[in-house]
């Protein structure tokens, strides 16, 4: 399974609770979209992940700056995903971002609002807060690999209710 998280915005802990801490223990993978704030933060989702890949966030310190890019590509299950944290202009800017990396999907953070959008040319994935909501629900994301490729996904919340569910296939089918 594949877990992502974002934005979590503390000083002093991961602050994960609940499903959250219990998916990241359980996860395959997990992936930050940026915004830790401190290195300590950071830390202790290496110190809680099998596997882990993170960007840095506008709210990161120089130390983070200097551990993780802004930027990444990863595979997982056969789909391409581009990992970062904002660009401006919103989806059209998240769109080309994905085509510039040749991926499948791009993974984002910063808005704090757990989000999947199929309607562009490359579906965009948001996981949301676990720690810092901001209005919107406290949420991560969940991935299985599908057997033939692609991925099924989920956005879930911290207590573990299940709110919305998708599917990514190889070069961003649906």
């Amino acid at each position: 399974m594949l877990v992502v998280v974002s934005d979590t915005h503390s000083t002093d802990g991961h602050r994960l609770s609940n499903r959250t801490l219990e998916a990241v223990r359980e996860a395959d993978l997990v992936v930050h979209a940026g915004d830790f704030m401190r290195e300590s933060v950071l830390d202790a989702f290496i110190d809680e992940s099998e596997s882990f890949l993170a960007v840095f966030g506008n709210n990161d310190d120089a130390a983070i700056r200097d551990r993780i890019p802004k930027a990444r590509n990863f595979t997982y299950g056969g789909v391409e995903f581009a990992l970062t944290h904002t660009r401006r202009g919103g989806g059209t800017a998240l769109t080309l971002f994905g085509r510039e990396r040749g991926a499948d999907a791009v993974i984002f953070g910063h808005s704090h609002r757990p989000t999947f959008d199929a309607t562009g040319a490359i579906p965009l994935l948001n996981p949301g807060s676990h720690a810092q909501p901001r209005g919107n629900q406290r949420a991560h994301a969940e991935l299985e690999e599908l057997p033939g490729g692609g991925v099924r996904g989920r956005l879930v919340t911290v207590d573990g209710e299940e709110f919305e569910t998708f599917r990514i296939g190889p070069s961003g089918r649906r």
